[in-house]
């Protein structure tokens, strides 16, 4: 369970993330970003986790801000939180800032301990 303070901390990393128009309203189109520099923390081990991270979205009003996004994502390098739990939190944190048609999150994690891991969510969830 998130501690107050750890909810607070995400808000504020959450408050980074910047929004423009849509230049194509009306018209449904996908956006793939891919961030191959993302690095968390394991809580169990205190180790780096690193990743690449792929958003693809349709958007509605608003697309996602790029500068923002890598400053949101920088947000996680120093925090201890699980693959699962991370990509839940990115896919939350983006759909509350651009409200998009649809989205997916995947996290393409590295090898550790003989295991890599894929984790993807989506929204809305089918």
């Amino acid at each position: 369970m998130q501690s107050l303070l750890e909810n607070l901390e995400q808000q504020e990393a959450a408050s980074i993330l910047e929004t423009f128009p849509n230049p194509r309203t009306g018209r449904n189109y996908l956006i793939t970003h891919l961030c191959s520099e993302f690095t968390s923390v394991c809580p169990k081990t205190g180790q780096p986790d690193f990743a690449t991270i792929s958003v693809e979205y349709v958007p509605n009003a608003e697309c996602l801000e790029l500068k923002s996004l890598k400053l949101y994502f920088f947000s996680f390098r120093n925090k201890g939180i699980f693959y699962e739990a991370v990509i839940n939190q990115i896919l939350d944190d983006l759909v509350a800032a651009c409200k998009p048609l649809k989205m997916t999150v995947t996290g393409d994690f590295n090898v550790r301990g003989g295991f890599s891991s894929l984790i993807t969510a989506s929204y809305p969830q089918e």
